[in-house]
């Protein structure tokens, strides 16, 4: 039974990561939010007419793990890659903390990420972001392959949720996931077909449960992969 005392604990930091964002004191004629990330004022603009390209507070979450956790997952010099990055926060934020990072999503979003991304990271980051179209489940192996594309984090922020593409996310995550890689990832809970996600995900993925916030209906987790022999390793990262 959940105590007073982790309740507590679980709202004082959801109140803590909503803290983050602010709105301009003043309308200019382009409407943007602000985020707080890295001892960095970060200017995102949204898309409302695209749901993709609306800020969901798991990507905060996500954001304010990697900022708060560097002792046990620094980003320097790092491969990332973002899954349906949206309006890019959590890409900007990984690429302030010293990370390589490749953003994608579907090619109807990558005139805003691209906007946000630049914007944000310009002069600001050791590497430049690249931003880059990716369908999950399709010609993933063409366009990352596995000889030349290894990724030591994969980074997603609800990109499980009423959509028809479960599978091919679920095969996307497989795909890039390799021997030493390892899988951060918040989702926000809100039908069944969030937890049957979950459950299946199990079967290939080890999961590890890093945040759990009822306040924000959000879990944050970690995973690495069932098939290899690196999980003592890795579990001491």
């Amino acid at each position: 039974m959940e105590t007073q005392q982790s309740k507590t604990k679980e709202g004082a930091l959801a109140e803590a990561i909503m803290a983050r964002c602010f709105h301009p004191s003043l309308i200019g004629p382009e409407a943007w939010e602000g985020y707080l990330f890295s001892d960095m004022e970060i200017r995102i603009k949204e898309s409302t007419d695209l749901y993709g390209a609306v800020l969901w507070p798991s990507a905060m979450v996500l954001c304010h793990f990697l900022e708060t956790s560097r002792d046990q997952h620094d980003l320097t010099d790092r491969n990332v890659i973002e899954l349906g990055a949206g309006t890019g926060l959590v890409s900007i934020v990984s690429s302030l903390l010293g990370a390589k990072v490749t953003s994608t999503d579907l090619p109807d979003l990558l005139g805003n990420l691209q906007y946000n991304v630049t914007r944000n990271t310009k002069g600001r980051c050791k590497y430049i972001p690249l931003v880059t179209e990716l369908t999950w489940g399709q010609g993933v192996e063409q366009r990352f392959p596995r000889a030349t594309h290894r990724f030591d984090y994969i980074l997603a922020a609800d990109v499980v949720y009423a959509h028809p593409y479960l599978e091919e996310l679920m095969d996307t995550f497989d795909y890039l996931c390799q021997e030493n890689t390892q899988i951060l990832w918040a989702m926000r809970f809100r039908l069944d077909r969030e937890n049957s996600f979950v459950e299946r995900f199990r079967q290939r993925f080890h999961l590890e449960e890093l945040y759990d916030l009822p306040s924000l209906s959000i879990k944050l987790y970690r995973a690495w992969r069932r098939d290899v022999r690196t999980e003592d390793r890795l579990m001491c990262l």
